[in-house]
């Protein structure tokens, strides 16, 4: 009989193993997404260009070999030397891609696999969406295990029988066996499982708590940063004055609206469109905000437009009042970030944090803007070291950085190299 109790034990861990095995695999499978999302979707997208190329199709682009691992390990090298890294350089430049030198290979080949196999969510037909492979895949693989579970609970009910009709052969008494459901072993198993499931939704609600990624609410006046910063070519320091200056990027005031709309009094352009599919009447639109200024289109002099009369004295145009728009990104009180730091010494395109803005018809949270998110940033992100007497002048007094430098021991510095990770740098 301890033949079958032995064949029984293999076959339980066998099929117990197979399932560690698939979650494993399918954990393995989402890591190129995660990984991409956590390292490139700030430059890049799979299927078109952004702040980057395009990657999908990459293998048809670059040349043979281990061309892409030596780019990502050291993009600026690459831009010296390799003359189709020049050609990237002047079509998607000033900027220098962050290089990724302790990138393992292994990751680098999950990033590009899940590159490979991407399909977007629908086809935009009007046909209904398919969910991602991903999903599908942990779909499959947890009915898989669970399909292994039930047979591993199965053939040990199967050996606890064998087991009772050995013992009635060999004539040896055992006591009645206990009933699954009041067994100690298998409630303690069923508790620990709950508590890891617990646990784990628990500890990833906590970590979600206070991230608002993708938050979009409906503002007092539908603004298409589209129309303004996308058609229209309205840099972004225009309205947003303070994010090259100060701590603050700022919300313009009515009157740097009306600086253009004194004399746009309709819309013209392409079809406005909320994510729920509702149309928006751009010219009614215009008409909110010369009510929140006070201005009159069709007053003044000749006719022309001109601001309400200030009848009561307060040294405002009557009826004016502060346009009240929805803030979208915030941080907690606990965390120091200023804007002018990354946008005039850092030289960060906006696009960075805010993601590809100037296509966004209302504007969104791009980024979880998580301390991760803020750690990877700066792990990677490069400053603009006075290598050569270039650059910014303040890095001057980083001697052992620039004597790696001279000797090859480095080819760049992060903004982690110089302090940027220590954490009384966000939070004092």
């Amino acid at each position: 009989m301890s033949r079958y109790r032995k064949i029984v034990s293999k076959l339980v861990a066998s099929l117990l193993l197979t399932a560690v095995f698939s979650i494993n695999n399918n954990v393995l499978a989402a890591d190129g997404e995660a990984l991409f999302k956590a390292n490139c979707a700030s430059c890049h997208k799979v299927d078109k260009d952004f702040t980057g190329p395009a990657l999908q199709g990459w293998k048809d682009r670059v040349p043979e070999g281990d061309w892409i691992y030596q780019w990502m390990a050291s993009p600026a090298k690459m831009i010296d030397t390799d003359p189709y890294s020049q050609e990237l350089f002047k079509k998607w430049g000033p900027t220098k891609m962050t290089a990724f030198a302790s990138m393992p290979k292994e990751e680098i080949d999950a990033i590009f696999k899940y590159v490979d196999e991407y399909k977007p969510a629908g086809s935009g037909d009007g046909s209904a969406v398919a969910a991602p492979a991903e999903d599908q895949s942990t779909l499959w693989y947890g009915i898989l295990t669970l399909i292994f579970a039930l047979i591993g609970f199965v053939l040990l009910q199967v050996n606890s029988n064998l087991r009772k009709l050995s013992d009635e052969k060999e004539g040896i008494k055992r006591g009645e066996p206990v009933p699954f459901y009041r067994n100690k072993t298998y409630l303690m198993t069923a508790i620990l499982v709950l508590f890891a499931i617990g646990g784990y939704w628990t500890i990833n609600g906590a970590i979600g708590l206070g991230r608002h990624q993708n938050y979009e609410p409906v503002q007092p006046i539908f603004y298409s940063h589209k129309v303004h910063a996308g058609i229209n070519q309205i840099s972004c320091l225009y309205c947003h004055g303070g994010a090259q200056d100060s701590k603050h990027a700022g919300i313009p005031s009515v009157n740097v609206c009306m600086n253009c709309h004194m004399a746009v009094k309709e819309y013209t352009g392409e079809k406005l469109v909320r994510p729920d599919g509702t149309e928006v009447n751009g010219t009614a639109e215009i008409q909110k905000l010369y009510s929140y200024a006070g201005w009159d289109p069709n007053g003044g002099p000749e006719g022309k437009g001109g601001y309400n009369p200030d009848k009561n004295g307060d040294g405002v145009p009557d009826g004016a009042r502060p346009i009240e728009w929805v803030k979208i990104h915030n941080l907690p009180d606990h965390v120091y970030f200023n804007h002018s730091q990354h946008v005039k010494v850092g030289k960060q395109q906006c696009q960075t944090c805010h993601g590809n803005i100037q296509d966004m018809a209302e504007v969104k949270q791009f980024a979880d803007l998580s301390m991760g998110w803020c750690i990877n940033c700066h792990r990677q992100t490069k400053v603009d070291f006075n290598a050569d007497g270039k650059g910014n002048r303040f890095y001057s007094i980083y001697e052992k950085f620039h004597q790696d430098m001279k000797n090859g021991k480095m080819d760049s510095v992060t903004v982690e190299h110089i302090g940027g990770t220590e954490c009384q740098k966000c939070h004092y």
